[in-house]
């Protein structure tokens, strides 16, 4: 099993990617883990928000396989604590049959095509943050739920 990450658009700015490679590999030490970069449409001037939203889509499901998790990071996602999302991710990684695929939406979001293939959608907060800036985030709180996992003292309660 792999953990998957797929983001929409590169990481744009030299203390993001430095952050985004920190944490991948940190990771490496708990898993495998790869991230997917879909690229950024060219030529949207004259496209809506949803034919954005569904290209964007078409996309991101072809970099998805029928036995994969995917979990949708979006601001109507269930919000766990990090010991909560811990024994949550211990639970699917315990009974996932292919690779567990986490998937950050470009500006607009989601088509419907994309939430009706995810299994579920978790919130890193109630607050927005930039589609850039969430991907370390992200990446920290699941090096977190790893150390919590194996009891390690990185976090603290």
């Amino acid at each position: 099993m792999t953990i998957k990450l797929i983001v929409v658009g590169k990481t744009e700015s030299d203390y993001l990617r430095k952050g985004v490679a920190l944490y991948e590999g940190r990771l490496g030490h708990y898993c495998r883990f790869a991230i997917a970069e879909i690229p950024e449409l060219k030529n949207v001037k004259a496209l809506s928000r949803e034919q954005i939203k569904e290209r964007e889509g078409e996309l991101i499901l072809k970099n998805l396989r029928p036995s994969d998790d995917v979990i949708l990071l979006d601001e109507r996602g269930q919000m766990f604590s990090s010991v909560e999302w811990a024994k949550n991710m211990e639970d699917r990684m315990a009974h996932c049959s292919g690779d567990i695929v986490f998937v950050i939406g470009g500006s607009y979001g989601f088509s419907q095509a994309v939430y009706e293939r995810c299994g579920s959608k978790i919130s890193l907060s109630r607050m927005t943050f930039s589609h850039q800036l969430v991907r370390v985030i992200f990446l920290e709180q699941l090096y977190r739920i790893f150390t919590i996992i194996k009891g390690e003292p990185y976090h603290h309660e």
